[in-house]
């Protein structure tokens, strides 16, 4: 017998969860939103105009790993009463398999280097200098106020991680990132204190009105770290040029110099952020030279794949650069 389509099954089951917790009725059908990561993602009109953004475990799942849906509204909930723009969250049903329920943000999140469409370069520009504005305060929310977010990893634990990555790929897939990794492994900064760290803060992951950041979405992988991770992955996305044959260069965007600037919000930038900086790029490169391996063995066929080996010869050697 054919399997009922999820939604037919999911969406009386929320309504009913809205209605009792909520207090709204007119609660319409789920309408799958496009461009989710992890798990099912769903737009759910409740009347009177608004929508509800729904995030839940696929059938048959539960809410870990990647599919950890709990874990994102727990943060979001955590951050609810802090100066953080997060979505409201509206529901959560712990039931599994698990959802929740948090608005849905009227505004744009493109990547203005990656994504389409292309926007405004001035646009682009003041949107990046806003997002370096605010990344200070997720690293000044209290941790002790945050949710169990496993155990945080050092500079050293964050080099470990993205060079077993790295190791399974290819060499010829990553040429020069063994030269990158020595280098990095030869200077590690001593850890700082550890903050809450979105896992992977940029543009793509902001919901803006205007200029403005109205909402940072996609939780998925949060965690406790150093914020200097955070920082030199958000260094990454603010050149075009390492994306050739995959982004664009788009004129005017604020260096790198001015975004640290930003962040220090008049105080003296992070310290070691040459190191951070070259550490997002080998990350980046590991995840796409990882992406491309798979494709090639045809574990996952997607011809795009065939657009990266650029853009990861220029991730490694701009990462290269980075250490002078």
């Amino acid at each position: 017998m054919t399997e009922q389509p999820y939604e037919l099954e999911l969406g009386p089951r929320i309504a009913d969860v809205l209605r009792d917790r909520t207090g709204l009725t007119g609660i319409g059908e789920l309408a799958v939103l496009p461009g989710g990561h992890s798990g099912l993602t769903y737009r759910l009109p409740v009347g009177e105009g608004r929508d509800l953004v729904v995030k839940a475990v696929p059938r048959g799942q539960r809410s870990i790993g990647r599919h950890d849906m709990l874990k994102q509204a727990r943060i979001m909930s955590a951050l609810a009463e802090t100066d953080v723009p997060v979505p409201p969250v509206r529901a959560v049903d712990e039931t599994e398999p698990a959802w929740f329920a948090v608005d849905f943000i009227h505004g744009e999140s493109i990547e203005p280097t990656l994504d389409d469409p292309a926007i405004a370069p001035d646009v682009a520009a003041a949107r990046m200098l806003r997002a370096a504005e605010i990344l200070p305060r997720l690293h000044r929310v209290p941790v002790a106020s945050l949710p169990a977010g496993g155990d945080p990893l050092t500079p050293q634990e964050e080099l470990a991680r993205w060079s077993k990555t790295m190791g399974a790929v290819p060499a010829e897939l990553v040429p020069g990132a063994a030269d990158l990794e020595e280098r990095l492994a030869r200077r590690v900064p001593d850890a700082l204190d550890v903050t809450l760290v979105h896992g992977d803060y940029r543009l793509g992951n902001i919901i803006c009105v205007g200029n403005e950041p109205a909402a940072i979405i996609d939780w998925e992988i949060w965690s406790l770290g150093d914020p200097r991770v955070e920082l030199g992955w958000f260094l990454v996305f603010a050149d075009g040029s390492n994306f050739p044959g995959v982004g664009r260069e788009v004129p005017g965007l604020p260096s790198e110099e001015a975004l640290l600037e930003a962040y220090a919000a008049g105080g003296r930038a992070p310290e070691a952020m040459a190191w951070f900086n070259a550490l997002g790029r080998f990350k980046m490169a590991a995840i796409m030279g990882h992406n491309l391996r798979r494709h090639r063995e045809g574990r996952h066929h997607d011809p795009d794949q065939e657009r990266l080996p650029d853009t990861i010869v220029r991730l490694i050697s701009s990462g290269l650069e980075r250490l002078g």
